[in-house]
C-alpha cells in the first residue's frame, strides 16, 4: 500500500466544490435524515426521564438504540451488497417514517410506556444501519476517489450539525412545547429525505454492486459466510483492523458517559430540559468546526498522526469533564475538544476504508466494522449506568476516558507503523471507480489481524 491511501494529494479548489448532482441530492437527504435523528436522540432520553428517574432504566434507552449494531449489522451489510443501494435507502426511509407516524399518534393520546420507548429506539436504529450502510457504500460510486475526503467531510459535517448541533436543541424545544411534536417532526424528515433520494439517477439509474457469485446458475454463498466476509476482511487488515479496534474502545468509553448525560446535566450542572438542549448544541460546536476543517487536517497531518492525536485529545477531555466539569461552560469547552476530534477521525477512517475496500464488499465491510464499533456502544451504556449508580454521575466520564487513553497508549506504536512506502498522488478518476478489485486484504501486514 502506498501513501496515496493514507495521505492523498489535494484536489484543486474547483474539484473540492463540485462533486456532482447526485452526490448533492444524497448529502441533502442525509442532512435531513440526520436532523430528524438528532431530534429523536435528544427526545427519547427525555421521554424516558418523564417515566422514571432510575439512571439504569434511562441508560437502557441508549442500550436499545445501539443494540442493533451488535445483533443486526452483519445481516444488514449483506442486504446492502445484494440489492440496489438507492432503493434500499428509499424503502428504509419509508418504513421509518411510517413507524414514527404510528408512535407519534400513540404519544398524542398519552399511550406511551417505557418498553415502547425501548422498542422504538431499537427499530429506528435498525433502519439507520441499512440507510447509513447503503449511503456510505454509494459515495465512491458518486465521486472520484481523489475527492473522498471532501465528500466524507461534507457527510460528517451534515451528520454533526443534524445529530449534535441543530437536532438535539430542536428536539428538546419541541418536547418542552408538547411531548408528541418531536416525534411528528422526525416522521416528516424521513418523508423529506425519501423525496430527495428519488432525485438520484446515477449513470444507469442503478446502484447495485456487481456480484458474480450471485449470478443465476451459480450456487449462492451461504448467508453466514457472506455476512462475516466483510468482518474477516477488516480483521485481517493491518490498517482497517487497528482503526476498528480503536474506534470500538473509544465508543465504549464515550457511551459510559453519554448514556447518563441527561442526568449529569440536570443534577450536576443544574440545567432543565431547555437548558439541556442548549447545552447539547453548544457542546456540538466543536464537532461542526472539526468536520468543516477535517479534510485539511487529514491532508496536512496524515492518517497516522490524526489517529494518535485525536485519540489522546478525546480520552483526556472525557476524563477532564468528570474531574473538573462542574460548570456548564467548562463541560462545553472540554466536550468541544472531544467532538472536534471525533469529526476529524470519522473523515479519516471513512476515506481510508472506502479506498481499501472493493465495491461489492463495501456494505459488508462497513457493517462488520460498525458492528464492532457500534456494538461497543450498548455495552458502554450498560456499564456506564451501573458505574453512575454505584460511584456517582462523574465516575463514567473518568472511567470512560481512562479506558480510551489506555487503548491509545497500547495501539499508538502500531498506528505509527502504518506502511507508507512511497509518496504518490491519487490518480484522477471518475465516479464509480472500483478501487481494489479482489477480496484479499491488501499487502498491509494482513493475516493475524494484529498490528
Amino acid at each position: 500500500m502506498t501513501s496515496d491511501v493514507l495521505d492523498p494529494s489535494p484536489p484543486t479548489k474547483k474539484q473540492r466544490h463540485r462533486l456532482g448532482r447526485d452526490y448533492n441530492f444524497q448529502v441533502s437527504a442525509y442532512s435531513v435524515q440526520t436532523l430528524g435523528e438528532g431530534v429523536i436522540i435528544a427526545t427519547l432520553p427525555l421521554l424516558a426521564s418523564k417515566i422514571t428517574e432510575d439512571p439504569r432504566l434511562i441508560s437502557w434507552v441508549s442500550v436499545a438504540h445501539e443494540l442493533p449494531w451488535l445483533l443486526l449489522a452483519l445481516p444488514c451489510g449483506v442486504l446492502v451488497d445484494r440489492f440496489d443501494r438507492r432503493r434500499l435507502m428509499l424503502r428504509t426511509q419509508a418504513a421509518q417514517g411510517g413507524l414514527l407516524f404510528c408512535f407519534a399518534m400513540l404519544a398524542s393520546f398519552g399511550f406511551v410506556q417505557l418498553w415502547m420507548v425501548y422498542l422504538l429506539a431499537f427499530l429506528l436504529c435498525t433502519g439507520d444501519i441499512l440507510f447509513t450502510g447503503a449511503s456510505r457504500a454509494m459515495i465512491p460510486n458518486l465521486v472520484p476517489r481523489s475527492r473522498l475526503e471532501t465528500a466524507n467531510g461534507r457527510i460528517v459535517t451534515a451528520e454533526t450539525i443534524g445529530k449534535q448541533f441543530a437536532g438535539p436543541p430542536l428536539g428538546t424545544a419541541l418536547f418542552a412545547f408538547a411531548l408528541p411534536l418531536p416525534l411528528w417532526f422526525n416522521a416528516i424528515t424521513y418523508l423529506a429525505s425519501l423525496l430527495l433520494l428519488m432525485r438520484i439517477n446515477g449513470a444507469n439509474g442503478r446502484f447495485q454492486p456487481e456480484r458474480p457469485d450471485l449470478e443465476k446458475g451459480r450456487e449462492r454463498p451461504k448467508l453466514l459466510a457472506e455476512a462475516t466476509e466483510g468482518l474477516r476482511y477488516v480483521m485481517r487488515h493491518r490498517v482497517l483492523g487497528v482503526i476498528v479496534a480503536m474506534a470500538a474502545v473509544s465508543n465504549f468509553g464515550a457511551l459510559m458517559a453519554l448514556s447518563i448525560q441527561v442526568l449529569f446535566a440536570q443534577q450536576v450542572l443544574g440545567v432543565g430540559d431547555m437548558g439541556y438542549g442548549l447545552l447539547l448544541a453548544a457542546m456540538a460546536t466543536g464537532g461542526v468546526a472539526g468536520a468543516l476543517v477535517s479534510e485539511r487536517i487529514v491532508r496536512w497531518l496524515g492518517a497516522r498522526k490524526v489517529a494518535v492525536t485525536v485519540s489522546l485529545g478525546s480520552s483526556l477531555s472525557l476524563m477532564a469533564i468528570g474531574l473538573i466539569g462542574r460548570q456548564p461552560w467548562v463541560v462545553v469547552l472540554l466536550f468541544c475538544v472531544w467532538s472536534a476530534g471525533l469529526a476529524v477521525w470519522n473523515v479519516m477512517a471513512a476515506s481510508v476504508s472506502q479506498r481499501l475496500t472493493p465495491d461489492d464488499l463495501r456494505g459488508r465491510v462497513s457493517a462488520g466494522s460498525r458492528m464492532v464499533c457500534f456494538g461497543a456502544l450498548p455495552l458502554g451504556a450498560f456499564v456506564g449506568g451501573f458505574v453512575a449508580a454505584e460511584f456517582g454521575l462523574a465516575a463514567p466520564w473518568i472511567a470512560g476516558g481512562a479506558v480510551h487513553l489506555a487503548a491509545t497508549i497500547l495501539l499508538a506504536p502500531a498506528i505509527l507503523r502504518w506502511p507508507d512506502e512511497a509518496v504518490g498522488a491519487v490518480p484522477e478518476e471518475g465516479p464509480g471507480e472500483p478501487g481494489p478489485t479482489t477480496h484479499e486484504a491488501p499487502d498491509t501486514g494482513a493475516g493475524s489481524g494484529q498490528p
